[in-house]
């Protein structure tokens, strides 16, 4: 694993501009359990299948706000008995990448609508670099994820990476963003599933943002209690009251039907 502080990937701490054309909305979703049936620590699962349990109980703690982001990612490299390669994570990527149905259309219909679609997850910058490199998904202008793993830059990188180091970056990045592009906080639509999107949430709630569970999970109830925030609509298969992860329900859920609902919400 890289140093704290040190990635390959080009970086957008300040929020520079991404790319030339003028946005007029923003949305900024998690991606793990939110847009992809995956989580973030999976490639390193993939490549020491033996951490499995441990790398999914540090995973419960900080979506439940019950260690931080960087505790959880200490405890990891205090696991894990080195970085990932480039090879071992397009394997990966080759053998386990998926999203839910219409995520890749519903970046492509935000990109031809002038609405910029950033990924804003705890997830690792080098996942996303691989990703775009193999034109898995759509490209995005704007990528907020973790340096846990992050390789040299390429031609498939987003225009601009924030690097997220704790859970509350989140809003930290997407007002960023905003300010960038002149987007009133009125015409931001987070997304978001477990208590990892709660400071995401809170700030949405207080600037009129569009708040989004998708795929919620019983965390980001709890969160939601604690911090008074609501969401504004659920998305696609509801864990708020507990029960057993479907993840074959999960794989019906189709994200175009999401453009209907941000085109009412932008009046477009």
């Amino acid at each position: 694993f890289p140093s704290p502080g040190s990635t390959g990937a080009k970086r957008s701490d300040g929020g520079r501009r991404a790319m030339a054309e003028k946005y007029h909305a923003i949305v900024s979703p998690d991606w793990n359990g939110c847009l992809a049936p995956c989580g973030p620590f999976d490639v390193l699962a993939y490549t020491w299948p033996g951490l499995s349990d441990r790398l999914e109980d540090i995973f419960r703690a900080y979506t439940g706000n019950r260690i931080t982001l960087s505790a959880a990612i200490e405890q990891i490299r205090n696991l894990v008995p080195g970085g990932v390669a480039r090879a071992r994570m397009d394997a990966y990527l080759d053998a386990e990448f998926r999203t839910y149905p219409g995520v890749a259309e519903l970046i492509e219909w935000c990109a031809a609508n002038d609405i910029l679609f950033m990924i804003n997850t705890t997830g690792a910058i080098g996942y996303f670099q691989r990703v775009f490199a193999k034109n898995l998904l759509p490209p995005v202008p704007v990528l907020s994820a973790h340096p846990m793993i992050s390789y040299a830059s390429g031609p498939g990188d987003p225009e601009a990476i924030f690097t997220l180091r704790e859970t509350a970056d989140k809003p930290v990045h997407t007002r960023a963003v905003a300010g960038t592009y002149g987007v009133p906080w009125g015409r931001i639509i987070l997304m978001g599933d477990s208590g990892g999107d709660a400071p995401h949430f809170e700030w949405g709630a207080e600037a009129g943002a569009l708040r989004i569970g998708s795929m919620p999970k019983a965390s980001l109830g709890a969160c939601a209690d604690d911090l008074g925030f609501s969401l504004d609509m659920v998305f696609g298969v509801s864990y708020l009251s507990g029960g057993t992860r479907d993840v074959e329900r999960e794989m019906t859920v189709d994200f175009r039907d999401l453009r209907d609902i941000i085109s009412r919400h932008l009046g477009i």
